[in-house]
């Protein structure tokens, strides 16, 4: 037997490399964590009524656990029945849109698309406002606006998909092409809604400008985007390695026994789905699929196992301080706030040798 010494002090080193990268990314999750906390803390505290950190505690305590201390009614009411849940929506929106940007960049390899390239967001604007428009709001136990946005969103994706799939293939450049065709039909529909829309029109723009603002359901809309922000994330960070072989190059991941179509259905539907969930509870937020995802991609790097859980992080933090910022400034909708972070870094990707395909 002969003893390959060479041989061990590869493993070796390998494996320290492996400890190394693993310790690193577990400060990287661990500050992220940290950075969300502090702005959901943060978040608690301010707004047209200060409520300090110790009866913010106490009155989710007094949630949680039974605690037998008795807090203010009027600040309990604010902290557990307007702030919370609308954080907690922020953070799960900003995860949906924050994963599907970053899967879908991957996939499409284009660093400039987002997850309303799929004509997602057209197809839950259309839905939304035809459920206010005609009176269907009191649908579904009162959830027909996001019921109908979510129904409008997935069925826009079926259509793109449909028209993108040729001869059992998905072109990417055809998924693409039938998203802004789709789309741009989608919107021709809604400004038709709008027409006939008067009472109605100013709710129907604020809800297309995105808010976190649901205080006639605000734990109900939590608990029907949860599910999709477990479930989809999981599904691609399933994918991720297969992702990450196919942003090389489809003939390459081919070659190495990836079932690219396959990916793409898997990809492309999940990602859509959570981000036809994120629209149908929160309206059209633009720029979070975008611009976290390259944020991650810079600090973290393109590796889609870490990608996709960063981003999303990263996306809860942005979604929660933006919307802090449009709730301090007197309920501004939150897609302005985003909107005027994305556009200046949307140039700048144009300007950025970034901007070539991936």
């Amino acid at each position: 037997m002969v003893y390959d010494s060479e041989s061990d002090d590869s493993r070796v080193n390998q494996g320290q490399i492996e400890l190394s990268i693993n310790r690193r990314l577990v400060v990287v999750y661990f500050l992220l964590f940290l950075m969300l906390l502090a702005a959901v803390c943060f978040s608690l505290g301010v707004g047209a009524e200060y409520v300090s950190f110790g009866d913010t505690v106490k009155i989710v305590a007094s949630h949680l656990f039974g605690s037998a201390s008795s807090p203010d009614p009027t600040r309990d009411l604010i902290i557990w029945q307007i702030r919370l849940p609308r954080i907690i929506l922020g953070i799960v929106v900003g995860m949906l849109l924050a994963a599907a940007g970053s899967a879908l960049q991957g996939l499409l390899r284009n660093p400039l698309a987002d997850p309303y390239t799929v004509g997602v967001s057209s197809g839950a604007a259309l839905g939304a406002a035809i459920a206010m428009v005609f009176g269907l709001m009191d649908w579904f136990f009162g959830f027909g606006v996001p019921a109908f946005a979510f129904a409008f969103a997935v069925g826009s994706m079926i259509v793109v998909y449909s028209l993108a799939r040729s001869a059992g293939r998905v072109s990417i450049y055809s998924f693409l092409l039938a998203g802004i065709v789709v789309g741009s039909f989608l919107w021709a529909l809604l400004t038709f809604v709008l027409t006939l829309a008067h009472q109605d029109l100013a709710v129907i723009i604020r809800w297309l400008l995105g808010s976190l603002s649901v205080s006639d359901h605000p734990w109900g809309y939590v608990l029907m985007t949860l599910p999709f922000a477990v479930v989809g994330i999981t599904v691609l960070i399933a994918f991720a390695r297969d992702l990450n072989v196919y942003s090389v190059g489809e003939e390459t991941a081919v070659t190495l026994g990836i079932e690219t179509e396959k990916l793409k259905i898997v990809i492309i539907a999940a990602a859509s789905l959570i981000t036809a969930a994120a629209v149908a509870a929160s309206g059209i937020i633009g720029f979070v699929g975008l611009i976290v995802p390259h944020i991650a991609r810079r600090l973290f790097g393109a590796d889609h196992r870490i990608l996709i859980p960063t981003s999303s992080i990263c996306g809860a933090i942005l979604l929660v301080a933006a919307d802090t910022a449009a709730r301090v400034l007197g309920e501004m909708p939150i897609g302005v706030i985003t909107a005027m972070l994305g556009a200046p870094f949307f140039l700048y990707l144009l300007r950025s040798r970034d901007s070539q395909p991936m």
